[in-house]
């Protein structure tokens, strides 16, 4: 065993250590949100995954971006067949093994590879113009200020390292395959590496074309590892979330309001009919309305927080945030997502004073009754921008990944004004009307009083 083979499995041993570590975290993050069980109409969800998350259906409401977002997700998808040939290369001490394998498929392949990572670049350098010069509206909003930006860019810049590895890597190899063909297989006629390695590379030495072949090499696998680690703290975790997030996501009207398991079991029996067994998992045991922490929130709401691709098309149609007012659905899930970032943290501390010296026992239920560091969501979202929302369903028709921004601002919405008995003073004279008249409108007669006179 070489040292290069000792080297690439020490760092994919430790990729997968540390990988393990950062998205079990994330994992437990979004179950610190309550149960919440979905199962229903599971062909119509697996539809939505077909067309939604593979099938990119909604980018394409806006085709500019759809089309070059379009080139990098297929690159991406694409490259993992390239990638799998590096790991099995990088751990049996092999050379392209799938050349051998595949024939004549493997030069198509790599050429397609090699096409597509092309139109990849061309996109990535089209979107790094579009964010930093181009300034779009919903680029430069306050919420993407320090990390959210630069997060966004780095991933840009990663994709271009990636693709100078690949053609480093096949350049180079073109050119070896003529001087070594015992060591380097024949990969047939690779158009547009083969073209890069004649362009630039050669005047090189045997010597030289082996050590930048070995460059592109583990720069591709590098960037690669780099990707992985590095997913669990960017935006760009959508890459492997938008897949269950939007198998979970709703499939009811979208202006269908989903109703409180407490009140309507009140409501029922004022009226003798049937509540709901007190052993279903989603109905609330306890009368605690809305939610004023992530612990409140369902699992689902935070793993639309940890898919969101901050693409801004939320807050783009987004009436309130159009008039000039505080809401923005995008940086409530930000909000929502660094809430729960920051609770993990803390939880994983080990420190007992978050639980008043408790041990916790791991469940949810628990840490919703004994977490305390003084601060909740409100700390985050304030009162003014869940007021301003209008409740038009604008952001959740516009996401590409269907998460659903405006159940977590109903949900403090009705911890306010249940739980706390507070709300805007414009609301409160309809409150008053709906529970003494049955109407929005103060009237002196009751609401169906016109019934009897007919």
């Amino acid at each position: 065993m070489g040292i290069q083979q000792v080297l690439f499995l020490l760092v994919l041993s430790v990729t997968a250590y540390l990988a393990y570590r950062h998205y079990h975290r994330v994992y437990k993050n979004i179950f610190l949100g309550k149960p919440k069980t979905i199962n229903d109409r599971p062909s119509e969800r697996w539809k939505n995954v077909l067309l939604v998350a593979f099938g990119q259906k909604k980018m394409f409401k806006n085709m500019i971006p759809a089309v070059f977002h379009l080139f990098i997700y297929i690159a991406f998808l694409f490259t993992q067949v390239e990638l799998i040939e590096i790991i099995i290369d990088g751990i049996f001490g092999q050379h392209r093994i799938f050349s051998g394998v595949l024939g004549g498929w493997y030069t198509l392949l790599i050429n397609l590879i090699e096409i597509l990572s092309f139109l990849a670049l061309v996109a990535t350098f089209i979107f790094l113009y579009r964010r930093n010069l181009l300034k779009i509206p919903r680029f430069v909003k306050s919420e993407l200020n320090g990390w959210p930006r630069l997060d966004a860019n780095i991933i840009l810049f990663g994709e271009i390292l990636l693709v100078t590895g690949i053609f480093t890597m096949n350049g180079a190899d073109g050119l070896l395959q003529k001087l070594d063909p015992g060591h380097y297989p024949d990969t047939g006629v690779l158009f547009l590496s083969n073209a890069f390695g004649e362009m630039f590379l050669t005047n090189m030495t045997q010597d030289s074309l082996m050590t930048l072949e070995r460059a592109g090499w583990w720069l591709h696998f590098l960037v690669v590892c780099g990707f992985i680690l590095y997913l669990p703290f960017s935006k760009h975790f959508h890459i492997f979330l938008a897949f269950p997030n939007v198998y979970f996501a709703k499939l009811r009207p979208r202006g269908e309001m989903e109703n409180m398991p407490a009140i309507m079991n009140e409501v029922k029996n004022m009226f003798g009919l049937p509540v709901e067994a007190e052993n279903n998992p989603d109905v609330e045991p306890n009368l605690d309305f809305g939610a004023k922490d992530i612990f409140d929130l369902s699992w689902k709401n935070i793993l639309d927080a940890y898919s969101c691709t901050e693409c801004g098309r939320c807050t783009a149609v987004c009436p309130a945030n159009l008039t000039g007012k505080k809401l923005s659905p995008r940086k409530i899930l930000m909000d929502i997502r660094d809430r729960a970032t920051e609770v993990g943290k803390n939880i994983d501390s080990g420190d007992l004073t978050f639980f008043n010296g408790e041990k916790p026992d791991g469940t949810s239920d628990f840490y919703k009754k004994h977490y305390q560091d003084g601060k909740n969501l409100f700390d985050y979202i304030s009162r003014e921008e869940i007021h301003a929302c209008t409740t038009c369903n604008a952001c959740v028709e516009a996401c590409p990944v269907l998460i659903d921004p405006l159940e977590p601002i109903l949900e403090l919405r009705r911890y306010e004004i249940l739980s706390e008995s507070a709300g805007p003073p414009d609301w409160v004279p309809m409150f008053t009307a709906m529970e003494n008249g049955g109407s929005v409108w103060q009237m002196s007669d009751e609401r169906e009083k016109w019934r009897t006179e007919i």
